[in-house]
């Protein structure tokens, strides 16, 4: 398989685990960004690996990317989507404002 047709697998699979919507082209376009959305607020990035490993290393440019696009296509909300490239648990990194939310949301 091509990284693209791992890559889309993989963002077919969160789109149905977190009810949301694949972008065309995973973002390529001049106003589509992201590889995911839900709704008018979240813009997720999806990252994998080709083969299973069991480390990944998260680049500060994915996040300044994402943080961006967030900006530019009016969206609330972003997060960077990972996993191990072994199809199994996928994890999700936020930043610490929304993480605060997230705390006192959960707390109340």
């Amino acid at each position: 398989m091509s990284t693209r047709d791992v890559s889309t697998a993989q963002e077919k699979r969160i789109a149905k685990a977190i009810g949301a919507r694949r972008t065309a082209n995973s973002g390529a376009t001049k106003f589509d960004k992201g590889d995911l959305t839900i709704g008018q607020d979240w813009l997720i990035e999806a990252k994998t690996l080709m083969t299973p490993k069991k480390s990944i290393s998260i680049k500060k440019e994915w996040l300044e990317k994402l943080k961006g696009e967030m900006y530019a296509t009016g969206k609330n909300y972003r997060a960077l989507c990972f996993d191990f490239g072994d199809e199994k648990d996928r994890y999700y990194v936020i930043d610490e404002n929304l993480f605060i939310q997230l705390k006192e949301f959960l707390n109340e």
